[in-house]
């Protein structure tokens, strides 16, 4: 008896600092819209800082391209020797670009380009505001007059959402190519008849359900990181290990929000 009263406790526990959770991250992404959608358009307001987005766009986007093609290149060559073993017991090898395609398009493009991201910019970000956080840089903010979330979260969300798409059409492109490197060059399928097998398996549905996913993804991370940064507490050490949920946290939730888009988009809305 005792030991089940300590285990609902220890749920209830559980549960109260879930919903405090909760119930912060909605009123940052509150705060958030505001200063994104309202706040601009509004006398005696202050607008975004132009600048501090594009330093933001380049951070996430730019500097973030070369990891990006590796991984990219190398799930698309390893995607073509895959379904080659496979296609191969069938005699219609000619097939892996239209497998390669597709999957990157639709799943592994979007996926893989949200998870690297996750691991580098959403880290950086809970570490940057994080520390801020412990230097009580951003109470000076605010004793400034300067909203943190209109100076540190709306950049980054912003950003964000602009490159994680653009990265990901970048992705679905180097994937095809490294599956045409090992099509043509390990397969022997002539460049024409992949390329021909590519264009006619895609589909436009196929492109803007991983371009919304991307969207989706690119807010979890943004919000997860900044959040966890805002929140630090206990110096260098809190630091760390806001960093560590920031990572572990927007990687758990992108699969998670990856199979809910899935099934509604090739099961439900059909």
């Amino acid at each position: 008896m005792e030991f089940a009263i300590r285990a609902l406790e220890h749920i209830g526990k559980n549960a109260r600092v879930f919903l405090s959770h909760l119930s912060s991250l909605y009123s940052l992404m509150v705060s958030n819209f505001y200063w994104t959608f309202i706040a601009p358009f509004k006398k005696g307001q202050k607008g975004l800082s132009r600048e501090h987005v594009s330093y933001q766009c380049v951070f996430m986007g730019n500097k973030s391209i070369s990891i990006v093609f590796l991984v990219s290149l190398f799930m698309g060559m390893i995607m073509a020797m895959q379904t080659a073993y496979l296609l191969k017991k069938f005699g219609v090898v000619m097939y892996v670009g239209s497998l390669v395609a597709v999957s990157m398009c639709r799943e592994l493009g979007p996926l893989l380009t949200a998870i690297v991201i996750a691991g580098r910019a959403g880290a950086a970000i809970t570490a940057e505001l994080g520390t801020m956080k412990v230097a009580e840089e951003i109470d000076a903010l605010e004793v400034m007059g300067i909203n943190p979330v209109r100076y540190l979260v709306v950049p980054r969300i912003l950003a964000l959402v602009i490159m994680l798409p653009c990265l990901t059409m970048f992705a679905d492109l180097v994937g095809i190519y490294g599956g045409y490197l090992i099509g043509h060059y390990s397969i022997n399928i002539p460049t024409g008849l992949y390329i021909q097998k590519t264009i006619d398996a895609l589909v436009l549905k196929d492109i803007w359900t991983g371009l919304l996913k991307s969207f989706v993804f690119a807010l979890i991370i943004g919000f997860i990181g900044c959040y966890e940064g805002l929140i630090v507490k206990g110096g260098a050490e809190g630091v760390g290990k806001a960093t560590t949920i920031s990572v572990v946290a927007s990687i758990t939730l992108i699969i998670f929000a990856d199979c809910v888009l899935t099934s509604l988009f090739y099961f439900v809305f059909v």
